[in-house]
């Protein structure tokens, strides 16, 4: 199977953690397209949902399903995305597609998290991907200088054949941080929580996934954290 048939099926496995007449938070990136074009399928059954960027809202509306800001919703049931790590444990990192903040915040709000990803996210120690961390912009310089003493090498992300810095939708940049291996998930994301100036940093190990869909040659394995 390729890499977006594997996205594909855990896109549809999601579709059982959705709750009827619930809102659902939605994720963002390649695999979490997947489930909301399988979401569209279904969207009679939802009441809304809330999205994590501005990109996976207009996605969603795209199919005609109601976006709910945030602010308007009390409860979700579930959060699904995807992740570009994913540990035994349900350690994540994400940010690839640099909504990890928004990410952070709805996925705080539900009340379950639930990762679908390809076989070749889950990883015994994270790091070879690129930890993103989000920065108020006038503290670039001063982050970076932080993130280097972890033994890591920041790279400030720009935007695609440019030299400008990548902007978020909360006005923030990106610092990707290579080069870490980090066996201690919980302990780094504290740690960078801490610097000033950091608004988020894409360390989901406080609070990681309860469950994680595994897109296999062998089929969709389920995690439970």
């Amino acid at each position: 199977m390729t890499q977006d048939e594997l996205k594909q099926a855990v896109a549809r496995a999601a579709i059982d953690y959705v709750v009827d007449g619930e809102i659902i938070g939605v994720g963002t990136g390649s695999t979490a397209n997947f489930f909301i074009d399988e979401l569209a399928k279904i969207k009679d059954r939802i009441k809304g949902t809330v999205a994590s960027s501005e990109a996976t809202a207009a996605r969603l509306r795209g199919h005609g399903i109601p976006v709910f800001d945030l602010n308007e919703v009390t409860s979700m049931a579930v959060y699904i995305d995807g992740a570009d790590e994913i540990t035994a444990s349900g350690a994540m990192i994400k940010g690839g597609g640099a909504a990890l903040t928004r990410e952070k915040i709805v996925a705080s709000v539900a009340k379950q998290f639930v990762c679908i990803a390809d076989g070749s996210k889950l990883v015994e120690t994270l790091g070879k991907f690129p930890l993103p961390v989000e920065v108020i912009p006038m503290a670039r310089a001063a982050v970076m200088r932080k993130l280097a003493e972890l033994g890591g090498q920041p790279r400030l992300r720009t935007r695609a054949g440019s030299d400008e810095a990548f902007i978020t939708d909360n006005g923030g940049e990106i610092i990707d941080v290579v080069g870490l291996s980090i066996a201690d998930p919980v302990a780094m994301e504290e740690r960078i929580n801490q610097i000033v100036g950091v608004i988020a940093v894409g360390l989901f190990a406080k609070a990681g996934a309860n469950v994680c869909l595994l897109g296999t040659s062998e089929g969709v394995k389920t995690l439970t954290f």
